[in-house]
């Protein structure tokens, strides 16, 4: 008996097939290196629960379910063990966050596996903050990003520092260019977090706790920008490629179980969505090459690059915050951007390879 069902799914007009995955016209332009801005990437996520208790879930984030200027998705694979639930019809999307889960429920007494393959292209993108021409956003999405979450308010302390930051400056993007200088001068990436942190504003502003991960420095970055009346998002996600600009920190390729990254963006009246990524200037700063003052060479060069520009060497996955997940009866999550399991006795630690273990791997499909 074949103990694995498969699943094809779509995140977007393009299907994916059981015989083979089918690839809109760009893709072949892109192998054949007619159009060789866009890299194809392959990421596979294969999850297993080391202790199922009675029923068990399993929650994965796929790629942005909507396409952007930096990121098309082309499909993605599901494998779960025979008996398993797919919950519902395989994906939960809401457009709204670009969050795309594929869950899986599993009986009492199974094996709890899952693995989930994604297809997407990427490429870099710049938008000069100043004159450039980006993703332009009608105004309930513009409002959308500027609400306060759980963990990132904008009243209170977050908007008394960012009233401090941005006196006197008048445009959107002048506000946020002060307020990614104060985190870039006023942070520092600590080792001794885990994962990629917790991103609670508050807490780190009331504490001048200003060490974290870059799930704190960029949702610093955007509860700040907010609470200045400026549009702005967290986009989580995973680095799925070494950095072709000479940064070892910032890349990863092959194993990237814990590669998880999140950036940020700010919205521009006039040039729409402006990537920036305060965070990776500190981790430039902690861990190229030994570790570089801020003023060093390759410092100044990284914030220079990061305001205004992505490498995508990186799969976004969403924009969410407080998220719930499907069939949980445990709190919602600050963010997706990890692999979620729980059984009968509770919501297993995302990072503990000890009872939940997950491998994440990536590949590059194009040369």
């Amino acid at each position: 008996m074949n103990r694995r069902r498969f699943l094809s799914s779509t995140t977007t007009s393009t299907a994916a097939i059981a015989a083979g995955w089918v690839m809109p016209s760009w893709w072949a332009r892109a192998q054949s290196g007619a159009d060789p801005a866009w890299r194809i990437f392959e990421v596979t996520a294969k999850v297993e629960v080391l202790k199922p208790a009675g029923s068990t879930r399993i929650w994965l984030p796929t790629p942005l379910i909507v396409d952007t200027s930096y990121q098309k998705g082309l499909g993605h694979e599901v494998k779960v063990e025979e008996g398993a639930v797919l919950k519902p019809a395989n994906q939960v999307r809401d457009a709204q966050w670009a969050l795309g889960i594929v869950s899986a429920e599993f009986p009492a007494g199974s094996r709890a596996a899952m693995t989930l393959t994604s297809r997407f292209a990427t490429r870099n993108y710049s938008v000069d903050p100043y004159g450039g021409r980006g993703m332009m956003a009608g105004v309930e999405e513009q409002q959308r990003f500027l609400k306060p979450s759980d963990l990132l308010p904008t009243d209170g302390i977050v908007k008394t520092t960012a009233d401090s930051i941005v006196k006197g400056l008048k445009s959107d993007t002048d506000k946020a260019r002060a307020i990614y200088d104060w985190v870039v001068e006023n942070t520092y990436r600590d080792p001794k977090v885990r994962g990629c942190g917790v991103g609670d504003v508050k807490f780190m502003l009331e504490n001048k706790s200003y060490g974290g991960k870059c799930g704190d420095l960029n949702a610093l970055f955007v509860a700040l920008t907010r609470a200045a009346g400026v549009p702005a998002r967290d986009v989580y996600g995973i680095r799925v490629a070494d950095s072709q600009r000479g940064y070892k920190s910032l890349g990863k390729s092959g194993d990237i179980s814990k590669a998880q990254h999140c950036r940020a963006e700010f919205y521009s009246q006039r040039a729409g969505w402006i990537p920036v990524d305060p965070a990776d200037v500190r981790k430039v700063i902690l861990e190229e090459e030994g570790g570089k003052k801020i003023d060093d060479p390759k410092v100044v060069e990284a914030r220079k690059y990061l305001w205004g520009n992505w490498e995508m060497n990186w799969l976004a996955f969403n924009y969410a915050h407080d998220v719930a997940l499907p069939g949980s009866t445990r709190p919602k999550l600050g963010f997706f951007m990890y692999p979620n399991a729980e059984t009968a006795e509770g919501r297993l630690d995302q990072l503990d390879p000890d009872n939940f273990k997950y491998t994440i791997t990536s590949k590059e499909l194009t040369a």
